[in-house]
């Protein structure tokens, strides 16, 4: 039995095991065959709320209604797309998705350029097919085989980076349910609860355009980015308590106005113009995405935990927002440095602290 503690990042079904249990012990509504929950239990462990004595955290702060879709859409025979910016939790609710309806979300295939048809279908242990010819001891199956055994849902993470044939042997799993396996004569057929959820990132349109063939077989939702600063806020401060704790970072958590001032930040470059679109802003070549921010705040947090006494400082911040920012030297160094200048500078004397330890570090 593996320890909890020791693990860098755990599976949502394990992180939030408890809630779950709470949700399966009080749901008394009808379950879709192969659900562990049903539809109205899964949206209260994603959306939050309360099972008998157990608050359920909301693990997706948005629109509602998107998740229901979302929901409503596993529930057919359709497939799930969740597109999006990057940093818009498509990976985050697919996960708990997953680990809500079948209580596994491991079931994972990682779109790279380098992926195959081999991660879709099936591959074979090469060393046994040599030694006694094609056999089940020697076929090795892809996740999505093994959703399709289980009546699970496989996972399949920015589906665009995937060559196009990579793509379409998607094509006749989605339409016909079944993997054929002609070394072995045989075919698989999916059990009843079998659905792939996928996800497509919007920076990387152009990268391997998805066919029309296959978006057929999809349910499309599109995850926007967090409708205002307030709701970045809370989504920020929420995973960065969570990821703290996960980690076990020995230092405070930050300051709301630290929060606020990053989002901020983020959210001016990201749109190209200041929060009351007063000022035309040049944005960064990098993606400056709400995952960044969580991402900015945990390493500084770290950087005062090990480097300092607990407590975020302007300096760590900083340093933060300089390798956040500043992904190409030349190019984002100058709209950094624009942005400094004719933005935080102005701001007033609750901004004077950061923006001298940024300008600092800008050189």
């Amino acid at each position: 039995m593996d320890n909890k503690q020791n693990v860098l990042r755990l599976p949502s079904e394990r992180l939030y095991a408890e809630e779950l249990e709470a949700l399966i012990a009080s749901d008394k509504e009808s379950k879709p065959a192969g659900w562990q929950l049903s539809p109205r239990a899964v949206l209260a462990f994603i959306t939050g709320g309360q099972a008998g004595s157990t608050r359920i955290t909301p693990k997706y702060i948005g629109n509602r209604r998107l998740v229901e879709m979302a929901i409503a859409t596993l529930l057919t025979d359709r497939a799930l797309l969740l597109i999006g910016e990057p940093g818009t939790a498509k990976s985050w609710l697919s996960e708990n998705l997953t680990a809500a309806i079948h209580g596994d979300s491991s079931k994972v295939i990682q779109g790279t350029a380098g992926t195959s048809e081999e991660h879709v279908r099936y591959s074979w242990n090469y060393a046994m097919l040599l030694a006694q010819g094609p056999s089940d001891q020697a076929l090795i199956k892809s996740p999505i085989y093994r959703a399709m055994e289980e009546g699970g849902i496989a996972r399949f993470e920015e589906i665009s980076r995937c060559a196009s044939e990579v793509q379409d042997a998607l094509i006749s799993i989605l339409s016909e349910k079944t993997i054929a396996i002609p070394e072995l004569g045989r075919e698989v057929s999916a059990t009843r609860g079998f659905s792939i959820i996928a996800t497509a990132n919007t920076r990387d349109r152009g990268v391997n355009e998805m066919s029309a063939a296959l978006k057929r077989r999809f349910n499309i939702i599109v995850l926007p980015s967090p409708a205002d600063v307030e709701t970045e806020v809370d989504i920020v401060k929420r995973r960065v308590a969570e990821i703290s704790t996960s980690y076990e970072l020995r230092a405070s958590l930050p300051e709301e106005e630290a929060v606020r001032q990053v989002v901020t930040i983020f959210r001016e470059l990201r749109n190209g113009a200041t929060l009351d679109n007063k000022e035309k802003l040049k944005s960064p070549s990098g993606v400056i995405s709400t995952a960044e921010a969580i991402s900015l705040l945990t390493g500084s947090m770290a950087l005062a935990a090990s480097f300092g006494n607990g407590r975020m400082t302007e300096d760590d911040l900083a340093a933060g927002l300089q390798g956040a920012v500043v992904k190409d030297e030349e190019k984002d160094r100058a709209v950094w440095k624009e942005y400094l200048d004719n933005v935080m500078k102005k701001r007033g004397s609750e901004w004077r602290s950061l923006y001298n330890a940024c300008r600092d570090m800008n050189g």
